[in-house]
């Protein structure tokens, strides 16, 4: 081959060598063999006489003969040329590849470039499976190349005659194996010992599928037919990114492999999720996979059950990955026309992921919502990711499904570590609203759900709105036109002589318009934000308008409930808290409900009395009863204690339900412990309220009258003498109070001998009738002498040697 190469070129060289020397031959020809000389002497080989022809005159340029000038070829040549000639015919198509120009060529070369066979089936599965046999495209080598056979023939009609000429290996038929395979032996790797050698480790056998069989191969086009589809696992399932499939982690056997299995995947998607939050919608639905109480896939139709402990770690991580990723402002769904204009790519990959995020987030709460519903054995894990989530993110979406689920659990009558949960998560949401809209949700839901329970709730349920954050009201601008307030000076001319104008030059002028149109400028932003912050604050007014609106309309219904429930004194105590906020014209009509609760209290204990049976009822009922009344008292002075001054009502039977309500609590030995349990307030709390109230400068004026300090004075060392230790100091520093405000108490502390008017009733329940400035305090020594506390001791003694200075 290297001969006949070597030669060739030899023989190129040649032709070459034989062209170059006709070419000079017919130059010598022109200048009809006579060597010119110009006038310097040398010789010239133009012809003045022959004009010079231009090749772009002529339309063709002929290539010089071989008869044009007689040639020398020697022996060699001929005999090289006899040898390798036939190595040399490709010359013979130079004089046709040299005529042809590069349109032409182009010409023929799209006539005989191949086309893509575009009508063959694809029937490739997607680029997202992970399926290895399922890349079979189910067509014959036989149909491919017939279909191909014909497809290049129309298309190569116009070639040359080599292109149609077919090679000899396409002419040969392909050999189809019809040999059954045996089983195949590998050898296995070898390993190296610890001394350097090399130990073989023995074969593996391979069973390989046999192949089908030859007695009906007709059928197998028809069974092909009948098959079904493959199915495909998706992204959220399959085996993918180097991780086994979810099905198959759940089917393991040992159970603490399958939870490690589990727990190194979720681990691992938790770590790509945060690692990129835009590219990971398909690892969330694969976390979410593998929280779902059964999982059914396409190549596992029958539910696979999980384990409780993946589906514990996978809804905990769920809660931690949401919390990360959940963006700081809430995602709308897209309209039609948003979703029919152009965008660019990186505002629809924006708005892929947000729409794909509320979706899993969604997706997740129905499944946490689900297990609340059915009881099941993850519904703590479930309650508390639904009041993290409406702690950490009350911004975003489906807030409302959250309050909800929390407020429904809120609806049962008992009280246990949930619903203290619960109560907790609205007190944080209530705490933390700055705009007010969630709070308004979270009271329209419970308005809602204590209507539609007949008030059949737990007292502690109406404890929660007491942490509404309606005490402070929003400030409001007095002006609609100006950002701040006018000043007082503003456009008043100062008085004396103008001030002599400033001389200023061309720059310094054009310096001073330029800062006046800044200023104007950014007065006018200035506007434009202060309107834009008095639209937000009339917004959150209108809110809390409504909240306050739900917020009475419960209390009042519950206070003109006919049949009193337990929801009454916390009732009571959100009015007397939110009192500032009640409009003036309510009061009246709030005054004569009170009144009338006291007389129902009393007419129960009345007719409690007379049948005898007030030991059989037990203390919760009489700790019942005592509450109500005293929160009635506490919400009526709390009323007229700020903006109800101006009324000038009447209390006085307020204070004598008070003073009658005394000696029966003598007899109550647990006054200091709470009435119900998780409740903050007890009924001792609640009685020095009351007292504070009525003795305090702004609900009686400057001091109260003496008959009245007198009588309570008296009633309340009479009943500490059966109250515990915390009761008992405490009346005493509160008639210690009583007597340093008015000196005329003083006279009671000694018990000589003195001239009175009357004789003091201690069975009268009205302090002005009772007389008590005819009898003493000698209350004080017996606590002083026989109470068995050192510290009652000391202070009775105190308040014996109180000298007025």
């Amino acid at each position: 081959m290297w001969r006949e190469y070597g030669a060739g070129n030899f023989l190129i060289s040649r032709s070459l060598n034989a062209i170059i020397r006709i070419a000079s031959s017919k130059k010598r020809k022109l200048n009809n063999g006579t060597i010119q000389k110009n006038a310097n002497g040398k010789p010239s080989y133009k012809a003045k006489d022959v004009k010079k022809d231009k090749a772009a005159d002529r339309g063709t340029i002929p290539i010089p003969s071989a008869n044009d000038d007689d040639v020398d070829v020697s022996d060699q040549d001929l005999a090289v040329l006899a040898e390798f000639g036939d190595a040399a015919n490709f010359l013979n198509k130079l004089d046709r590849l040299f005529r042809r120009s590069k349109k032409e060529t182009n010409r023929l070369h799209d006539l005989t470039k191949p086309v893509r066979q575009t009508t063959v089936h694809d029937d490739l599965p997607p680029l997202n499976s992970d399926d290895e046999d399922s890349w079979d495209s189910n067509i014959d080598d036989d149909d491919l190349d017939s279909s191909d056979d014909e497809g290049s023939q129309g298309e190569m009609s116009d070639a040359s005659d080599d292109s149609n000429e077919e090679m000899p290996y396409e002419t040969i038929p392909r050999i189809q194996s019809t040999t059954v395979k045996t089983p195949d032996e590998i050898q296995r790797l070898p390993i190296k010992l610890a001394n350097g050698k090399i130990q073989e480790t023995g074969v593996k056998t391979m069973i390989s599928r046999p192949p089908p069989s030859e007695e009906e191969p007709e059928d197998d086009s028809e069974s092909e037919a009948e098959e079904e589809p493959q199915r495909v696992e998706d992204v959220s399932t399959g085996a993918r990114f180097g991780r086994p499939a979810v099905v198959d982690v759940l089917q393991t056997k040992s159970r603490k492999h399958r939870v490690e299995m589990a727990k190194e995947q979720i681990a691992g998607i938790c770590q790509d999720i945060l690692a990129d939050p835009e590219n990971g919608l398909g690892l969330l639905r694969r976390l979410h996979s593998f929280s779902l109480p059964t999982l059914t896939t396409p190549t596992h139709p029958e539910p696979v059950p999980n384990d409780p402990i993946i589906r514990k770690l996978s809804i905990l991580s769920q809660l931690a990955i949401f919390k990360d990723i959940i963006p700081g402002y809430r995602i709308r769904s897209l309209t039609e026309t948003e979703k029919a204009e152009k965008v660019s790519q990186m505002v629809a990959r924006t708005r892929d992921w947000e729409q794909g995020l509320v979706t899993v987030y969604q997706t997740y709460l129905r499944l946490l919502e689900n297990e609340l519903k059915t009881h099941g054995e993850l519904a703590d894990i479930g309650l508390h990711c639904m009041c993290t989530l409406l702690t950490e993110v009350t911004h975003f979406n489906f807030r409302v499904n959250l309050m909800t689920c929390v407020v429904t659990r809120l609806s049962k009558k008992s009280w246990d570590e949930s619903s203290e949960l619960c109560s907790k998560t609205l007190i944080d949401v209530f705490r933390g609203d700055l705009t007010g809209e969630a709070s308004l949700e979270i009271v329209r839901l419970i308005n809602r759900m204590i209507k539609e329970r007949h008030f059949k709730v737990h007292p502690n349920v109406l404890a929660c709105l007491l942490q509404l954050r309606l005490r402070t009201e929003l400030g409001v601008r007095a002006s609609s036109t100006h950002a701040d307030k006018p000043e007082a000076n503003k456009g008043k001319k100062p008085k004396g002589k103008k001030p002599e104008p400033v001389h200023l030059s061309k720059k310094a002028k054009k310096a001073l318009k330029e800062q006046k149109e800044i200023d104007k400028e950014l007065r006018e932003a200035g506007a434009e934000v202060d309107k834009e912050e008095r639209k937000t604050v009339a917004i959150a007014q209108i809110q809390q308008t409504e909240t306050l609106k739900l917020l009475f309309a419960l209390y009042f219904r519950i206070l003109k409930n006919t049949v009193p429930t337990p929801l009454l004194p916390s009732a009571l105590s959100g009015i007397s808290k939110f009192a500032h906020l009640v409009n003036i014209d309510f009061f009246k009509d709030l005054m004569k409900v009170l009144k009338d609760l006291i007389s129902i209290e009393e007419e129960e204990e009345e007719d409690a009395s007379e049948e005898g049976d007030r030991v059989s009822r037990g203390p919760l009922p009489t700790f019942q009863g005592v509450l109500r009344k005293l929160m009635c008292i506490v919400t009526a002075f709390e009323l007229l204690s700020g903006q109800g001054e101006a009324l000038n009502m009447d209390l006085n039977e307020f204070i004598t339900s008070l003073y009658a309500m005394l000696l029966p609590l003598s007899f109550a030995i647990e006054i200091d412990a709470r009435p119900l349990p998780n409740s903050t307030t007890s009924i001792l709390d609640i009685l020095f309220r009351a007292l504070n109230l009525i003795f305090s400068p702004r609900t009686s004026g400057t001091t109260a009258s003496p008959w009245r300090s007198a009588a309570f004075s008296k009633r309340l060392l009479t009943v500490s003498l059966h109250w515990p230790t915390p009761a008992v100091l405490r009346s005493l520093e509160f008639v210690r109070g009583l007597v340093a405000k008015d000196p005329k108490l003083e006279g009671m502390l000694a018990t000589e001998d003195r001239i009175f008017n009357g004789v003091y009733r201690a069975d009268v329940d009205d302090p002005q009738l009772c007389h008590p400035f005819e009898s003493s305090f000698w209350e004080l020594h017996a606590l002083y002498r026989q109470h068995w506390d050192p510290r009652v001791r000391m202070e009775a003694e105190k308040l014996l040697n109180y000298k007025s200075v």
